[in-house]
């Protein structure tokens, strides 16, 4: 399926999907192929629908991974070999709604307490700070940091979908952020890998998260996605309204940013201020 393959990824580069997304698509087409033997290209609406029932069935992956195979396989017909959708129906699962598992305050602040790698839990700080995704993280510059009074935000050059925005850049964050440079003299990346040539990878970032809970002796489930859904939830019982946060986590649709009005807590009595950090118990010191 070279040709195919090249194809696809062309089709990918000129609209603009990002390197992990083109990955993903064409391992996904990759494995349909392995499993008929074929090439894609041969494959009837029929077969392709049979695969998909076979992930789910008799593989026993998730609804959400069938659907990525689903988007991945509609691409490829429609948009590279050119079939119309109402004559090569790929259906797509309605996945169920699960709320996350939040973190309580004080398990935050014994998550970051807990994290004996300075530079770990300077990322986990950040990312709870500012609500980025792990990505957006994982890629940050030291010169994305603006200090200025009159500015105080993190710059986001490359978020989901190649979108960028900025967020909010907290005084206790940047606080803790000048005496990790001022220790680490970061450059050009905030948190880079052990070569200091290259940023922190996002595996390594997650393993850091469970590494963390676990010595935390927090058994709730989640990756380290959760402390962004903890950004905005807390920012939400702070008082600040869904369209600024919409706007800080660069969701494209307010009804995405909507979702956390069910995980404020119905005991929660607003405190003063808003910052994330500020609400923690006992910030541990670098």
């Amino acid at each position: 399926m070279r040709p195919l393959r090249q194809s696809m990824i062309d089709a990918m580069v000129v609209r603009g999907f990002s390197p992990s997304t083109r990955e993903c698509y064409v391992n996904a087409i990759y494995a349909m192929a392995k499993y008929y033997r074929r090439d894609p290209a041969e494959y009837t609406a029929q077969e392709v629908d049979a695969y998909l029932l076979h992930m789910v069935r008799d593989r026993h992956l998730s609804y959400s991974t069938m659907n990525q195979a689903a988007s991945a396989a509609r691409f490829l017909y429609e948009k590279v070999l050119g079939h119309e959708r109402t004559l090569f129906h790929i259906p797509m699962a309605k996945t169920p709604d699960k709320q996350p598992e939040l973190l309580a305050r004080e398990e935050i602040a014994r998550l970051f307490a807990i994290c004996w790698h300075p530079m770990h839990r300077m990322l986990l700080q950040t990312i709870y700070a500012t609500g980025l995704r792990v990505s957006e993280a994982c890629a940050l510059h030291v010169g994305d940091i603006d200090s200025h009074s009159d500015r105080m935000c993190i710059r986001v050059a490359c978020g989901k979908g190649g979108k960028g925005r900025y967020t909010l850049l907290s005084p206790t964050l940047l606080g803790l952020l000048r005496i990790y440079m001022r220790t680490f003299r970061p450059k050009p990346w905030l948190f880079c890998d052990a070569t200091g040539t290259q940023p922190i990878s996002i595996d390594t970032a997650q393993r850091a998260y469970r590494a963390a809970r676990q010595h935390a002796g927090i058994t709730k489930s989640g990756g380290i996605h959760t402390l962004r859904h903890d950004f905005a939830t807390h920012l939400l019982e702070g008082g600040v309204d869904l369209f600024t946060i919409q706007k800080l986590l660069g969701h494209g649709h307010i009804s995405t940013t909507a979702r956390y009005l069910h995980l404020i807590s119905p005991q929660f009595r607003p405190p003063k201020g808003v910052d994330p950090l500020d609400l923690l118990a006992g910030l541990p010191k670098l």
